[in-house]
């Protein structure tokens, strides 16, 4: 019994040092270039319930830049380390519908992690994934003002899964599905945070769905100490 005991004990011991040998990985992404001018959704404007849930015209939200360039909604992965995933186990996310769009509208989450969809709104709205990658299955369900939260998982990686409302069309977003932990998006700052990756060498990926639809690849080395890399996209 001492030896099981003894040897638990190293067990906690070796796993507690490869936790705490994990990195962080972190950089900014910044746009370079003047992206095209984001046009105003008048279909929110025109329409009657959507339309008083603003005081002000709301626009397209494909470039989200700051005033130095910082741009927001890129994912960042690191490359081939597919079946990892913990996403059974993971928090869900969230994507809630607020003054008739989308919120977030640019997420990612892991293969079999819950997505949970909320309706803020004060108007019926429908919830309607459409996939392009076998596996992930499309749906399509109403959602009424102060109804249950509705949920979503995919156990298909896929790049920039479309999930729009058909009662309201200009409504979209875009849910990344990774097969690891090992991603971020970036915020309004342009900056992004991959927690606790194991050191070595890897292939980090920055994908944006106008200025880097395919993806940006760099070689990086991450230690125990992390590691930084940022990212310079060019508007399109």
């Amino acid at each position: 019994m001492k030896i099981i005991s003894a040897f638990s004990v190293i067990a906690g011991l070796v796993a507690g040092l490869q936790v705490a040998a994990a990195g962080d990985l972190t950089g900014t992404i910044t746009l370079k270039g003047t992206p095209p001018p984001e046009k105003e959704i008048t279909q929110i404007k025109d329409d009657a319930n959507c339309g008083k849930l603003h005081t002000e015209a709301v626009k397209t939200r494909f470039y989200v830049v700051g005033a130095k360039g910082e741009l927001a909604d890129v994912l960042v992965t690191l490359k081939g380390l597919s079946g990892k995933s913990t996403g059974a186990s993971a928090e869900p996310a969230m994507i809630d519908q607020k003054g008739c769009e989308y919120i977030p509208y640019v997420m990612a989450v892991q293969t079999g992690q819950k997505i949970v969809v909320k309706n803020s709104d004060p108007v019926m709205h429908n919830i309607h994934p459409t996939p392009a990658v076998a596996g992930n299955e499309e749906i399509n369900k109403a959602q009424m003002p102060g109804g249950a939260d509705l949920s979503l998982s995919f156990p298909t990686a896929e790049n920039f899964l479309r999930i729009k409302c058909d009662v309201h069309p200009w409504m979209f977003s875009y849910v990344t599905v990774v097969d690891h932990p090992y991603f971020a998006v970036s915020g309004k700052d342009g900056s992004f945070t991959i927690k606790n990756v194991p050191p070595g060498k890897y292939t980090l990926v920055a994908m944006h769905r106008k200025a880097a639809a395919a993806g940006v690849e760099k070689e990086i080395e991450v230690t125990a100490d992390g590691a930084k890399a940022d990212f310079t996209l060019e508007a399109k």
